[in-house]
Parts: structure tokens; sequence; C-alpha cells
């Protein structure tokens, strides 16, 4: 298939035009030629917004129109971070100037004119490149677009779980009944090991969720492994004793594991699904089957989805099944579904195109629930546009770029900002389990989420979740019930399907790297999101991150220490997550992360935070719940006035909050939850007016409260459980979120 890394040209332009017009409009002091400048760039770039959508339908073909799209979205990333850096040094300089009134006026002076000297010289570089880059999309004879053929966002709830499992179910009742049927015929050994094969996106998991979920198993326990492409046998055996011993497991020794497995498993009837698995060393599938066989008089059940038929074979005690395509007419029921097609005027002119639609998902539920949804909002002749699409034509003769052709082409219908979300999940592994509202604070610290006077950033997040989820783009994920043992869908937590992650990857090609991709230093050099998971030594290796990196993600890197320079080359780094690393100490260089807006480090093994943090005054989150060993916060947290979101659970040994704090008038959630030796919370808390969110729950040590806690005018949620007297203050809010 072609590279659609293009494709994120159009979305990044926009994003661009919004910064533009943002600094122009905002409270930065430019001088009158500056703000000229960026005027004339800004109507140069909204010229060339309105050709973008021919030129996307052109880059699908022609290569050169493919390369145009990367030289504009480099220059147009090459221009917010310009604006990014400008205005950092001109706040650091108006901050330098009133720490320091005593000054002479001509040093004031000084420290206001340099950055503006460097903006000019920038200004100059960057209007020369952009003239070369606007000036050869002349040579492609591209049109402006008349209309646009953006979805709207019109519906914000997500699809309700009653109405997705009937989409789900539609052409799978029979396989249903044939694997029944199958089971119970094997149902005499002490382990059956049953694989359900077929190509991705087809309904493998879904099928197996149908069966995990009958009635027939009501009286087995429940296991649900994702097992994907890094076969790790540790990691299936901690899940597996995890969730049957209902306590997280973390064993690192195999015959630990082994004896674990051995007492949990005897004697019970066990239903276990190990979906997505790809491992085909017979070596190691006997190990995993060996490890299923340790429970005494236990009886086993083991549902594995895989699309190799090799590893179907290879890992059974019975025949595997394999899943077919749906039909045609199994696709249009979907596609009639998502669309709501039989509440339109229009469904008697559209009927037929929609059924042609139906075929080219070539039997894909995901992409008929993708395609479906994003119908529904689209005219009759949008429709038939879907239809000729010249992206159906290419590299269709694989399964695959068929399956990326249909969501390919529900992407290019996204709006702009959606377009920027989604791909920016490219950033986590197969299978991860994204924290909603992490990711909502992610989007909006890269400048994904478009402010409006109506909504919060928080309420557009949550929007685009629900665009998303409704075109199957995302997925909710799933909690297991012990009691009924049966899944539920988990509103916190989203996933996403392989192949739809796949497209995000393209999309993100040439600015995604994993610490494990082979590639050259100037192609590393253009990243701007990473995602390392080798943290096996010091991060020495990593000072040299690319240098136009914008977030760093770190995965089960356990407990690393990161280098005293370890930040010091990422200067436009605005997303760092530590979330599952246990850091020994943040590093010096944190404070030069002048872009930085979130940062999430739990875990945190030192006493003391950095005082450098508090140079990140465009910080708005901030993470450092779990750190136990934190005893105080640096005494000028409150410099850092426009931290929005501040988690502190689990600070076992923070004593009091500096006077400094009240300061932090834009914090709009506060979580000091199970900080159990706290004793003071300080006066100038009632500051906070923009407060929203308050746990103080398990704070055994809070005696009393600032006294004017009427000033919290906006909150909607305190929490005081487990804080014995002062649980009552919580009384005198009668419309609290308990």
């Amino acid at each position: 298939m072609a590279a659609v890394g293009g494709m994120l040209a159009s979305p990044v332009l926009n994003m661009v035009v919004k910064q533009i017009g943002a600094v122009i409009g905002g409270q930065i002091t430019l001088q009158k030629d500056f703000t000229k400048d960026l005027r004339k760039m800004k109507m140069m770039l909204e010229s060339v917004a309105a050709v973008m959508k021919d030129a996307e339908r052109q880059s699908i073909e022609e290569r050169e129109v493919q390369l145009w799209l990367k030289r504009l979205k480099d220059a147009m990333y090459g221009i917010s971070d310009m604006l990014d850096e400008f205005e950092a040094d001109t706040q650091s300089a108006a901050r330098k100037i009133s720490l320091k009134k005593d000054l002479l006026q001509l040093a004031s002076a000084c420290l206001s004119v340099c950055p503006k000297i460097k903006l000019a010289n920038r200004m100059k570089e960057m209007r020369e490149e952009l003239k070369v880059i606007t000036d050869q999309h002349k040579n492609f004879m591209l049109k402006p677009g008349t209309i646009t053929n953006e979805l709207k966002i019109t519906d914000t709830r997500a699809t309700s779980s009653v109405m997705k499992d009937e989409e789900l179910i539609v052409g799978r009742t029979n396989d249903k009944r044939d694997i029944m049927a199958s089971l119970s015929e094997s149902n005499t050994g002490r382990i059956t090991i049953f694989p359900i094969y077929g190509i991705g996106g087809i309904g493998k998991t879904i099928l197996a969720k149908m069966v995990f979920n009958d009635a027939q198993y009501k009286d087995y326990s429940h296991v649900w492994v994702y097992v994907s492409q890094t076969f790790d046998l540790n990691k299936i055996g901690n899940s597996i004793i995890s969730q049957l011993s209902k306590e997280e497991s973390q064993l690192t020794e195999r015959q630990m594991i082994h004896n674990s497995l051995v007492e949990l498993l005897a004697g019970k009837n066990i239903l276990i699904v190990l979906d997505d698995l790809w491992e085909d060393n017979a070596s190691q599938l006997d190990d995993l089957k060996d490890m299923l066989k340790v429970g005494e008089q236990s009886r086993i059940v083991a549902i594995v989805t895989t699309r190799n038929e090799g590893i179907a074979n290879k890992f059974r005690t019975i025949k595997p099944y394999k899943l077919a395509p749906l039909s045609n007419d199994s696709c249009w029921i979907i596609i009639k579904q998502k669309s709501s097609f039989d509440s339109r005027d229009d469904k008697h002119e559209v009927e037929q195109i929609g059924k042609d639609i139906a075929v080219m998902c070539g039997g894909v539920a995901l992409a008929a629930r993708s395609l479906g949804y994003m119908l529904k909002e689209l005219t009759s002749d949008e429709w038939e546009s879907v239809r000729k699409s010249n992206i159906w034509n290419v590299s269709a003769s694989e399964y695959t770029d068929s399956v990326l052709s249909s969501l390919r082409l529900t992407y290019s219908y996204m709006p702009s900002h959606l377009k920027l979300c989604f791909a920016y999940c490219a950033i986590f592994p197969k299978g991860h389990k994204m924290v909603k509202h992490d990711l909502i604070h992610q989007w909006n610290s890269l400048g994904f989420i478009e402010e409006t006077n109506i909504f919060s950033t928080e309420q557009l997040g949550e929007k685009y979740i629900s665009q998303l989820l409704g075109l199957s783009f995302l997925e909710h994920s799933r909690l297991h019930n012990s009691a009924t043992g049966v899944h539920h869908e988990d509103f916190t937590h989203l996933t996403m399907h392989d192949l739809v992650l796949d497209l995000a990857r393209l999309v993100l090609v040439d600015e995604f790297i994993m610490a494990d991709s082979e590639r050259s230093n100037s192609e590393r050099r253009s990243c701007r999101y990473a995602l390392f998971n080798d943290c096996s030594k010091k991060l020495e290796s990593y000072t040299d991150y690319p240098a136009k990196i914008r977030a760093l993600r770190f995965l089960d890197c356990g407990r690393i220490e990161l280098h005293e320079d370890a930040f010091s080359s990422a200067k436009y780094l605005r997303v760092l997550d530590l979330s599952e690393c246990f850091i020994q100490r943040l590093p010096d260089s944190i404070g030069q992360l002048k872009q930085l807006r979130y940062l999430n480090a739990p875990r945190v093994q030192h006493h003391m935070i950095p005082n450098c943090i508090t140079k990140l005054f465009k910080l708005i989150y901030l993470s450092l719940g779990g750190s136990s060993a934190l005893m105080a916060l640096p005494d000028s947290i409150g410099h850092m006035e426009g931290l929005m979101y501040l988690d502190l659970s689990g600070c076992s040994e923070l004593e009091k909050l500096p006077e400094s704090f009240g300061k932090l008038k834009e914090l709009v959630h506060l979580d000091l939850s199970n900080c159990s030796n706290l004793t003071i919370v300080s006066e100038s808390l009632q500051t906070l007016t923009k407060l929203e969110y308050l746990d103080l729950s398990y704070c055994w040590n809070i005696r009393e409260l600032p006294g004017h806690l009427g000033s919290f005018m906006k909150l909607k949620h305190l929490n005081l459980s487990g804080c014995g007297e002062i649980e009552y203050f919580s009384r005198s809010f009668g419309n609290l979120e308990s």
C-alpha cells in the first residue's frame, strides 16, 4: 500500500495556521514587521490549505505529490517549533525582568529584544523555505476545494454496549454454534486447546468473547490473556495468576510461576482465552502447553485466536476452526446499522451504492463498521464518491492492503483535529490499554484539541473519543466480573485493533520511532514521536534524542536511572510519559524542557523533586502519584502558574504543601489521596477557585481544612473518605460527587 504519511500534512497545516493566529492575537508583544510577516505567512498557508484535498487525492498515485506533502508537513512543524521557541524565550525574558526590577532599563530592553532578533532570522529562513514549497504546488495544477467532506461530530455519546453487541454478532451465529459443539464433543481430557484462525479484523476475538460469556461456562473460572506479537511466557503466566488470585503477580522466576499455577489450577474448571497468538516456534508453544497442564484434577479449556493456520495446527488438541470472511450481505447489514440507513430519506437512492461498498469490505467486520459510521453523515453524492474513490485501486489485490484501504478511506473523511489525535495513538504498543483521561491530556498538550468558548478541553476530548469509538478506531477495554464470569466495558481504558494501529503507524510513518527500529540518523532526526522499550542500562545512549521530538514514552522499563543530561537535547518535548518506570530520580535536565506540557512520572524513588521543575512554565499536567519516598515539593512550585492537573496520590512521606501552592490559580484537579503523612493543608489552598476535583481520601493526619471552603465554587468532586474527623465537611457541599 502506498505510504500515507503525507495525509497528515493537512491537519498539521491547519494546526499551525491556528497557532499563528493565536500568536498574532495573543499576549506576546511583537514588533510591527513581525506581525505583518506572520499575517502574510498565515494568508499563504490558508491558500495552500484550500488545495489540500486535491493534493491528498493525487498523492495516492503520484509520488511527487507525496514528497511535496511531506516537505510541506516538515515546514509546518518548523514554523510551529519557531513560534514555540520564541514564546518560551519571551516569557523567560519577561520573568527575568520581573524578578530583577532594579536592573537598568537598558538591560531589560536587551532581554526583550534578543528573542525578537532570533525570531527575525528564523522568520526569514522560514519565508524562503515556504515560498519554494508553495511555488511547487502550482506545478501540480491542484484545484481548490469548494466543499468539505469532513465528518461532523453530531453525536457525542459512545455507542451503547447493547447495540454494539447486536452489531458484533452479525453473521456469526452459526460459527458460535459450531464452535460450542466442537468444545462439547471434546470435553473429555484434562486440557482442550481449540484455535480459531482467520484473517485480521474478521471477528476472531469477538467470537471468542461470545463463547467466553456463554452460560455453558458459567461454573468455570475465567481468564483472558492478550498475547500479541511479543511472546512472553512469564507475562502469560503472571496474567493467569493475577486473574485467578485477584492479586497483581509480577513473578520473575519460571519455577515460582509454575508453583503458583500448580496451586491455583488444582481441582478447578477454567476457561482461558489466549487472544492474538503469533508465536510459531514449536518449543515455545510446547512450553505454553506444559504451563497450562500443571493443575492436578483440573479441567482446562483454552480458546486461542491467531491469524496463522500453521500456528493453529501446532498449538491444538482438537481440530482448529477456520473463521471465514463475512458474506457481502452481512457486511451490508453492519453498514446499515452503523449508518442509520433505515432513517435516511434517500435510502432507496443510496442502497445499491451501499451494497457495492459492502463488497469492498472483503468480508471484514471492522471495515464494515468503520465505513458504516463514516457514511452516516454523508450525502448521497458523497456515498458515490466513496464508491468511486481511487483508494480502492491501490494494492487492493492483497488482503491486508484491501482492509487498510477501507480504513484509510474512513481516515480521509475525519476532521483535521481528529486525524492528529488518531495518528498519535501509534505511540502506544499493540494491545495496550490507554487511560482515557491521560490520552486527552496528551492530545491537549500537543495542541490537537481545538479550544472553544463553549466546551472545555476535557469535554472536547470526550467528543473526540466518542467519534473514534463510533468509527471503531478505538474500542473500550473489557473488565472481567469475577462473580458472573462476564466481561463488561471499561469506560476508563481504551484499546485499538491491531489493523487500526497499523494504519496509525502508516500515517505517522516518518515521524514515529521505536527504540528497536532500524533507521538512519537522518531519519531519526525527523521523528516527532518515540516509544522506547529498551531501558536495560543507564539512559546515556538516549541523550541524543531526535532534537525535534514532541512526545516520548517508555515501555516496560522497570527500575531505571536517568542520566543527568538525559533530556538536554529534547528542547521541543511536550509530552514525557514515564508511567511504566520506577525512576531513581528526575535529572536536572528536566528543567530545560521549556515546551513540556505533560509529565507523568509516578513512582519516583528519590525524596526530592529537583527545584528546576518549577521552570516548566507551560506544564499543565503533572503526575507524581506513587512516589512514596517524596518528602517535599519545591518551595517555588507556585511559579508553575499554568498547572491544571496535579496528582500526588500515594506520596506517603509528604508532610505539607508549600505556601506558594495557592498561586496555582489554574488548578482544576488535585489528588492528594493516600498521602497518609500529610498534616498541613495550606490556607492558600482556598485561593484555588477553579478547582473542580479534590481528593483527600485516607489522609489520616489531616485534622482541619482551610477556613473558607466556600471559595471552591466550581468544586464538583470532594473525597474525604477515610479522613475521620474532617469527613463531616463534605456535607456542606450538596451537589458533590462522592
